[in-house]
């Protein structure tokens, strides 16, 4: 404590400090100088009084901004709001229903709809869906333009089968050129059979740049091709019968029940779709498979039922077998 006082006493003629004595500590008033080494008298010295924002009260009635400064002491915590149109607001008051309002029911208290009438009102609302099902009588065949054909190999985007009853079946694929004149088209072949395992059977033929588009061009040409093969109780050709198409011959003959189809090839996928369960047939020339099942639809054409046979005689169908 001595050697404070003895430091203190030059202060005067070095720094422009008043110095005072209370309770022993020091108190500076004035400007320190701009020396970056440490003071033992700083270190001395008493800490600063804690410094509170004071709230400067705004003079207008119509605003309610609060100035905060750091050089006077804040004489309350929680200000005051000054604008007395936010103090004198009026409560608020819901507006009265008009005359004949009726509160809606609550959605709750409904009757619990059906899967039917919810797609109805879906229906009404959107159209048909693309499931084919149309409950108000709507063409579900409308949104058809709108789906994405298949464009490129790999593509994730299939056009959805026609759902018609008949079955498709392919049976060979190929791969053909066509040579032109600056070199050769790749293309390929597809040879498909439809039917619908009743009696009703077609041969198609398509070609194009990719196998899938190939398939649908056959497809659809089979259906444009629909025969309709005899058949009897026992699910066989009623006689027998040969057909040809270019150098194909192909042979068919009825079998007992039990038999099974018997046959290789093309003909043996004609006769599968058309629903036949018992027969036997034989490829006799060439072993084309389109040939071979344009040669079995001719063999087909040819058969006749007995009552066919009997009409056009004049007779009945019992005297057929004398």
């Amino acid at each position: 404590m001595a050697t404070a006082t003895a430091s203190s006493a030059h202060l005067p003629s070095v720094f422009p400090f008043s110095t005072q004595s209370h309770s022993n500590r020091f108190h500076f008033h004035g400007c320190l100088s701009l020396s970056t080494k440490p003071s033992k008298l700083l270190l001395l010295s008493s800490p600063t009084p804690t410094i509170k924002p004071a709230i400067i009260r705004a003079q207008s009635e119509e605003s309610d901004t609060f100035l905060f400064t750091g050089n006077e002491e804040s004489e309350s915590a929680e200000p005051a709001l000054i604008s007395a149109s936010a103090s004198e607001a009026a409560p608020f008051v819901p507006p009265n229903p008009p005359e004949g309002f009726v509160a809606p029911p609550s959605f709750d208290d409904g009757p619990i709809e059906t899967e039917d009438e919810i797609a109805a009102a879906y229906e009404e609302v959107y159209g048909p869906a693309y499931s084919g099902v149309s409950l108000l009588g709507n063409d579900i065949y409308v949104m058809d333009s709108k789906v994405k054909k298949t464009t490129g190999f790999g593509s994730k985007n299939k056009k959805e089968k026609v759902k018609d009853g008949f079955e498709e079946r392919v049976v060979q694929v190929r791969r053909v050129t066509k040579v032109v004149k600056g070199g050769k088209q790749l293309h390929f072949r597809a040879i498909v059979v439809v039917g619908d395992k009743k009696g009703q059977v077609g041969v198609g033929v398509g070609k194009a740049k990719e196998v899938i588009s190939a398939v649908q061009k056959s497809a659809v040409n089979a259906r444009r091709n629909i025969i309709t093969v005899p058949m009897t109780k026992y699910l066989t050709f009623p006689h027998r019968a040969d057909g040809d198409y270019g150098a194909a011959k192909v042979m068919l003959r009825p079998a007992s029940p039990g038999t099974g189809v018997i046959a290789g090839g093309a003909v043996r996928i004609v006769l599968e779709m058309a629903g036949v369960e018992n027969a036997l047939g034989k490829q006799l020339g060439s072993n084309n498979a389109l040939n071979n099942a344009r040669a079995t639809v001719v063999a087909v054409q040819k058969m006749r039922q007995f009552r066919e046979v009997a009409e056009d005689r004049g007779i009945p169908m019992e005297e057929l077998w004398k």
